[in-house]
């Protein structure tokens, strides 16, 4: 049985239900999922304090990254002779989405869009349109998206997805993510892989460039849980970041690395008019 509701607090929030699965969506807030949870376990991390203060990014939930992922060198990149300043991650999961439809019918599911507007354009001289359909079936979360270039010019962009994992535990962590070596961001180094982190580090920031496999996954030993995460090959950069201290792990799924929109590094480019769409999907398992 399949389910959508609305509530009204802070920020209005659509809850999707199928079964003993639980969604909560706030669109005005980045289109962000805030919470997920199937058999009452809470999958997700969220800094409940930062998330009432519009001024500060979200940590928790899934915030949304376009049109890049991670930081540019000294926030800015140059189209067309001309410099524009762009913030770490992008402006979409700033912004806010508008509920574009739902449906529960084959689970629930909850389709949210983002267009571009003078703000946007501001910082990135491109006409887009986005539109992000979060489906809940049973113990799997799929998040489909179509990218829409409604400029009359090719548009450069990189997208991606900052899952933030609840975890009580992290040394009882088993991570599988397809890629021999990463570049740690923290020490700016390149490091081979060897399936394991040390989480005594105050600061793990890890990004595994040109995936060998379309799937990577983590077992929580402490939570008696495996999250696996399959993504489309338009995704070639997986990033694992934590913090010392904090009851998360992430697990980033991006097209491109960061700068790409400098470097031009598994950028993705599309044309006028054009549409691509793409799928990640997450599923739990005990």
């Amino acid at each position: 049985m399949s389910s959508i509701t609305a509530d009204q607090d802070l920020y209005k929030t659509y809850i999707l239900t199928d079964g003993s699965a639980r969604l909560e969506v706030v669109p005005e807030r980045g289109g962000i999922v805030t919470a997920w949870q199937v058999g009452g376990k809470d999958l997700f991390y969220l800094d409940a304090e930062r998330f009432t203060h519009p001024d500060l990014s979200v940590r928790g939930g899934i915030p949304i990254l376009f049109p890049i992922c991670g930081n540019l060198p000294d926030n800015t990149y140059t189209h067309n002779g001309q410099t524009y300043t762009l913030k770490q991650h992008g402006f979409a999961r700033e912004l806010p989405w508008e509920v574009i439809d739902q449906s529960t019918e084959d689970g629930a599911s909850l389709t949210v869009g983002l267009s571009s507007s003078d703000r946007t354009l501001a910082d990135y001289p491109f006409e887009f349109k986005l539109a992000f359909t979060y489906r809940l079936q049973g113990n799997t979360l799929t998040i489909h998206q179509r990218y829409t270039n409604q400029s009359t010019e090719v548009m450069p962009f990189s997208a991606g997805f900052h899952p933030y994992f609840a975890v009580s535990d992290k040394s009882q962590l088993q991570v599988e993510i397809p890629g021999t070596q990463f570049y740690n961001q923290v020490e700016r180094a390149t490091h081979d892989f060897s399936g394991s982190f040390d989480f005594t580090a105050d600061e793990i920031d890890a990004a595994f460039g040109n995936v060998t496999a379309q799937s990577a996954s983590v077992t929580d030993a402490a939570q008696g849980l495996k999250m696996a995460i399959d993504y489309d090959p338009l995704f070639s950069t997986l990033v694992f970041w934590t913090v010392k201290g904090k009851d998360f792990y992430c697990l980033e799924p991006w097209t491109a690395p960061r700068n790409s929109l400098n470097t031009g590094e598994n950028l993705t480019h599309l044309e006028p008019g054009a549409s691509l769409e793409a799928t990640v999907t997450m599923t739990v398992s005990f």
